[in-house]
């Protein structure tokens, strides 16, 4: 079954961190991709702020604009995981990096 996986960041905690402390950050992300990558239950990932697009409709219009619709503590990105069940996207979750400085949300993906 697959399982999204929606990645969120305190930004303001995110930008107080020092550039040693983000590079660390950056490093575990690339590990948590690794295991993803390893354990065959990968389909797609995400992350912010690389190749933003917003759609936004208006009074019948289509606007768009390179970034994210949301400010503050917006979705820093994605991971699409296909595992047997809750439980075990629980367990994925748990290893991703987010420390004390974000959550992780898990939403189950509708198969038409």
């Amino acid at each position: 079954m697959q399982h999204l996986m929606l990645i969120y960041h305190d930004d303001a905690k995110m930008a107080a961190f020092s550039q040693k402390d983000q590079d660390a950050i950056g490093v575990a992300y690339g590990e948590f991709n690794a295991f993803l990558s390893e354990s065959g239950a990968s389909r797609g990932t995400a992350t912010w702020p690389a190749n933003i697009t917003t759609v936004l409709s208006r009074d019948g219009k289509t606007v768009t604009r390179e970034g994210s619709y949301q400010t503050g503590n917006g979705v820093a990105g994605f991971f699409l995981i296909d595992v047997a069940d809750l439980a075990t996207a629980i367990q994925f979750a748990e290893r991703v990096p987010i420390g004390d400085f974000g959550a992780v949300e898990i939403r189950p993906v509708q198969q038409p």
